[in-house]
């Protein structure tokens, strides 16, 4: 099997790899373009509706572990490239029906892209990560090492999708389906944004950052066993709350403080849809 495998392959010292060690990178790698090993895969028994599979983390840290340096500039190319060996550029053929526009976009070997996905330059996916059918990841975004994107989600220009691989057991950010992550958006530290959620442009999300929900009177909040999660459905725009007490009260300042303002309807769904010709 192929994650026991991995286990056993990430417990030997790097001076010990052998030729076989190196078919079963190959092997596990093929399984992150394909989709067959994923970081985080949904599962309806667990709280969150996500299991992590640290095994594919371990995998993906022993590609850096066993990469050596190369030069991976293009003949002629007056730009040159360094990386690990082991994660080149992900080769993308027409059958893929995957879209990468020109213009200074990169995407790493172990990445899983599904069909009818949308790469608009510049843009940047590291190992591990999953990006699901029919989504866009738009000019100047990120899809961090292990990030979860599901299918027709629209990730906006400036979007920052953090990558979460160490430790290899926490959860990384997962972003479900059909979820509009507006521009200049940052979703970091393992938050799960569930489906159909809106984040408005210029939202933060991170483990320490309290959302405030006025339409349920309620505060939404990392603990230390649980990650953020944005609800279902949940519209999420930047606010601010004043500092109560001490020198920030005297001063006047604020706190950042996502607010969910509604939750999707007829209405929130036609201004953000993704019209289909774009893909």
């Amino acid at each position: 099997m192929l994650a026991s495998a991995i286990d056993q392959l990430f417990s030997k010292a790097p001076e010990t790899y052998e030729q076989p060690d190196f078919e079963t990178f190959e092997e596990f790698k093929r399984a992150l373009n394909s989709g067959a090993a994923r970081a985080a895969e949904p599962d309806p028994s667990s709280p969150l509706g996500w299991k992590v599979n640290a095994w594919v983390k371990r995998g993906i840290l022993i590609g850096f572990r066993m990469g050596r340096t190369v030069e991976m500039t293009d003949e002629g190319s007056r730009l040159q490239f360094f990386d690990k060996s082991t994660y080149p550029p992900k080769t993308i053929g027409l059958a893929d029906s995957v879209r990468v526009v020109p213009g200074g976009s990169s995407i790493r070997d172990g990445v899983f892209l599904g069909k009818s996905v949308t790469c608009m330059p510049p843009m940047y996916i590291n190992v591990g990560a999953y990006v699901d059918e029919g989504s866009m990841v738009d000019s100047h975004a990120l899809v961090g090492s292990c990030a979860q994107i599901g299918k027709r989600c629209h990730l906006s220009a400036a979007a920052q999708i953090g990558g979460v691989l160490e430790p290899v057991g926490a959860i990384p950010v997962i972003i479900e389906d059909d979820v509009l992550v507006g521009g200049n958006c940052g979703v970091y530290e393992g938050t799960i944004v569930k489906t159909r959620a809106v984040l408005g442009a210029g939202v933060v999300l991170t483990r320490s950052t309290p959302v405030y929900d006025v339409v349920n009177g309620t505060v939404l909040r990392a603990t230390a066993d649980t990650p953020l999660v944005i609800p279902a459905g949940a519209v999420v725009v930047p606010g601010s709350r004043p500092i109560q007490t001490g020198p920030g009260k005297d001063w006047g300042l604020s706190l950042a403080a996502p607010v969910i303002v509604k939750y999707r309807d007829e209405k929130t769904d036609s201004s953000v849809q993704l019209e289909d010709l774009l893909r």
